[in-house]
């Protein structure tokens, strides 16, 4: 139990540090989704082949990994404050820096902003879960609605400012307005640390238990594919002639807008279905849509297999994180590092592989079956009841 000077913050106070948490994940959407419709574009300006371009994914998503673990010792330690404040800053850093010069400098950029998302992203997730009144996987995917709007956001302003060549200041907007909301909402009455009155969490016990590896391998798969398919699927499309190269750097729009409106309605859905129902329902679907993707070879039947699999993503994390949030309480914060880690090592290796794959085989559509198989896995995880 929490001793009564670590309490929730009273209503009001969180009403504005919940809209201060959705607000955050506007960038964060863009940051997370920035390299699938600047991909095409970074391919193109630093002449990567599709190996060197699935390393960018690699490089953004281990740094995320080692933010994902500092940030579990900073939310245990000082809570909620530290780790959400330094993930904003790194983000600006890093995607100010992105476009000025070489790979190299880009890769760093990368990581910078990588480690950025790696604070910033369990951070907010868990600390919606915990002060949010009503159903917690309501409340995950309203503010993971909002990171869909950042995703969609994202596509559309990359294509407008490189059609434009606006693309530093694109992104130099996008690190005015993370450091201005890091100086906004730092006075805010984030959670602090909780000291409990128990004894220490019983890792070995937990890791004893079957439901942790199963929590374990949705948070590495799901993040995985996700962005296997929105990282990707911008240059899936740029290859289907002329028409498609024009679609490019849009082409993620429809798969995160999807997504997007799937999030809004996510209250809905979980008003009158149960959780377990939704997750069976949205995985089949998104492996018929990653399908439907595969199969079909005209830039319409691409764009419908991304809605639908946009759609059908919608609320698996969200649920995913609820639940987790729900089964391990104040320990989600601890655990949580573990969870979150894997969060990240998933979008790190998944895409790599797509485009080693790709380079191996000169197809790409080859590389696209890594996140279809990784979603029927899930597919079969959630057939049983846990």
């Amino acid at each position: 139990m929490a001793s009564p000077q670590h309490e929730h913050p009273q209503p009001r106070s969180n009403r504005q540090l919940i809209l201060a948490a959705q607000i955050a994940f506007l960038p964060t959407g863009i940051l997370t989704t920035l390299l699938g419709p600047m991909l095409p574009i970074l391919i193109a300006r630093w002449a990567l082949n599709d190996t060197q371009a699935g390393s960018l994914f690699l490089v953004q998503f281990l740094a995320s990994l080692a933010g994902v673990q500092i940030s579990g010792i900073l939310l245990s330690r000082l809570g909620f404050r530290p780790a959400f404040l330094s993930g904003l800053l790194l983000m600006a850093a890093g995607v100010a820096t992105l476009y000025l010069g070489s790979p190299g400098l880009g890769m760093v950029s990368v990581a910078v902003y990588g480690l950025g998302l790696g604070f910033i992203i369990p951070t907010d997730n868990l600390m919606i879960a915990e002060i949010a009144p009503g159903s917690r996987a309501a409340a995950v995917s309203l503010l993971n609605f909002y990171w869909g709007v950042g995703a969609v956001l994202c596509s559309l302003l990359v294509a407008w400012a490189h059609r434009h060549q606006l693309i530093p200041v694109f992104l130099g907007a996008v690190s005015v307005f993370l450091v201005l909301l890091a100086v906004s909402v730092r006075n805010l009455p984030f959670p602090e640390a909780v000291k409990s009155a128990g004894s220490p969490i019983a890792w070995r016990k937990i890791y004893k238990d079957p439901t942790i590896w199963l929590f374990a391998s949705v948070f590495f798969l799901y993040p995985g594919a996700e962005t296997a398919v929105g990282g990707w699927i911008g240059s899936y499309v740029a290859r289907m002639g002329s028409r498609g190269a024009a679609m490019g750097p849009m082409m993620p729009a429809f798969f995160w807008s999807a997504l997007m409106l799937g999030r809004a309605s996510a209250s809905l859905i979980l008003k009158h279905l149960p959780e377990r129902r939704v997750l069976l329902a949205g995985f089949a679907a998104a492996t018929a849509g990653i399908g439907l993707m595969l199969y079909s070879s005209t830039l319409p039947g691409v764009i419908a297999a991304a809605l639908v699999t946009g759609l059908s993503f919608a609320t698996l994390y969200p649920i995913t994180v609820a639940r987790f949030s729900h089964r391990f309480g104040v320990g989600a914060r601890s655990i949580g590092s573990v969870m979150f880690s894997l969060a990240s090592l998933g979008p790190a290796v998944l895409p790599w592989v797509v485009g080693v794959i790709s380079k191996a085989t000169g197809n790409l559509r080859a590389g696209l079956a890594v996140p279809l198989a990784a979603t029927a896995i899930l597919l079969l995880i959630h057939i049983q009841d846990w």
